[in-house]
């Protein structure tokens, strides 16, 4: 049997949601996906009414395989999924609850039912990530009653203000959040602070499957996080099979969305953020400048020592509360995974240019990507000595070093992005002579 890689970025954004660039159109996705190498990414937003419309106008599906492609494009390289993101925000168990789910849909016309249930209840034509004020049970049960292959899983699943088990809103365990729904969450996603070794700590999420996405809100971001498949035919229903197979649920609960057995694919590992530059990886209080590691929170009570006021618990911290396993603890047949930095801070850093988007970067990364292939590519599989051969001594050093981790690091916390340094400011000074 013949299986094809295919790289797959499932959650990102549109032009029409908040905070999001105004470049996030589907063909600047479809060219940037050919340069970094993605093949499968999500649409994003299709519940935003101009968005959906984009999407049916500019796009067609790829015979009958609940994949799309640009009408406009030369080939099926780059296939899109129908994918959006979506808030609620409701009360449950005395508590107000704020989570984020990642919902993909078998085709167009299930979006539509889905789009016109929830236009007639709710306003989904305020931002391409609508705000609606039911349960995560009642979600999952609308989307399971328009089509059984509706895929629907938490999003940044520790984040603190906005996912299943973030500190300040969520859920101690799917159940709790799901109800009798559960059984029908196959997945769910790790989020930009979290990587799969944090979340192999809990137990619990053994019988899904981890998925990384980028959460995309700009070009440059997407496939910061993606998924790497192999896959015997490249369909929607291919892709939702191998999601599926790690579900211990029976037959007779999940009814005909159950995952069919001739599915040989799998998910081969999933391509990592380092966690630590995420948002919310350490505790703390940004306005304050205070970041603490969970033995520091715990130390000083969770309380700021500048503000006095409770700190914005983190993601290392909340997986230390739920875990039930000891740090670097891997299930039986979990997936692999892999670490990087984009190409564009590696290539900034080492010019010492400030701006990842400017000429000096493009013209480099331009260089790099058109004479050894996409972006992924290079920073996970090429050659060094390949490397080597096509751009400056210290920028494949920064390559190699991303690969294996020898980095400066110094972590996120309370919405504030963490700090990668490849390089130490003592080779910064000396770089001409070291590389």
């Amino acid at each position: 049997m013949v299986f094809m890689r295919q790289i797959a970025d499932f959650h990102i954004h549109s032009k029409y949601s908040r905070a999001c660039s105004r470049d996030l159109t589907l063909p600047n996705i479809d060219a940037v996906c050919r340069v970094k190498g993605v093949d499968i990414i999500a649409t994003g937003d299709f519940t935003y009414p101009a968005w959906f419309s984009d999407i049916k106008n500019e796009l067609e599906e790829i015979g009958e395989s609940g994949l799309y492609k640009l009408k406009k494009a030369k080939d099926d390289k780059v296939k899109f999924v129908l994918s959006t993101e979506l808030a609620l925000i409701y009360k449950s168990g005395g508590k107000a609850r704020r989570i984020h789910l990642v919902v993909h849909a078998p085709n167009i016309k299930a979006v539509e039912e889905l789009n016109k249930y929830l236009d007639k209840k709710y306003n989904i034509r305020s931002d391409g990530r609508p705000i609606l004020g039911m349960s995560a049970a009642d979600l999952t049960r609308i989307c399971l009653s328009i089509h059984q292959k509706f895929l629907i899983y938490p999003a940044h699943i520790w984040t603190p203000w906005f996912s299943v088990f973030g500190s300040k809103s969520g859920f101690d365990s799917m159940e709790e959040c799901f109800g009798e729904y559960a059984k029908g969450i196959y997945a769910y996603e790790t989020g930009l602070s979290s990587d799969p070794e944090m979340n192999w700590r809990l137990s619990a999420l053994d019988k899904l499957t981890l998925l990384s996405n980028s959460d995309a809100h700009s070009l440059p971001n997407i496939a910061r996080e993606a998924n790497v498949f192999e896959l015997n035919k490249i369909t929607y229903d291919e892709i939702y099979n191998v999601i599926k197979k790690h579900s211990t649920f029976s037959d007779s609960e999940l009814g005909s969305g159950r995952p069919e057995p001739s599915s040989a694919g799998r998910l081969k590992y999933t391509i990592e953020f380092y966690p630590e530059e995420g948002m919310y990886h350490y505790d703390g209080h940004r306005d304050c400048g205070v970041s603490f590691a969970p033995a520091e929170t715990k130390k000083n009570k969770g309380i700021c020592p500048v503000c006095k006021k409770p700190l914005t618990i983190g993601v290392m911290n909340r997986v230390e509360e739920l875990a039930d396993r000891e740090e670097g603890f891997k299930p039986k047949g979990a997936p692999g995974f892999k670490k990087l930095v984009e190409l564009d801070k590696i290539i900034a850093e080492a010019l010492g240019v400030k701006s990842r988007g400017s000429r000096k970067v493009r013209m480099e990364y331009d260089n790099i990507t058109k004479r050894l292939g996409g972006e992924l590519y290079v920073l996970t599989d090429a050659p060094f000595a390949d490397i080597k051969k096509v751009t400056l001594p210290i920028i494949a050093e920064g390559i190699k070093r991303a690969r294996e981790g020898k980095l400066i690091i110094k972590p996120g916390f309370d919405g504030r992005y963490g700090t990668i340094k490849i390089f130490s400011e003592e080779e910064k000074k000396n770089q001409m002579s070291l590389f």
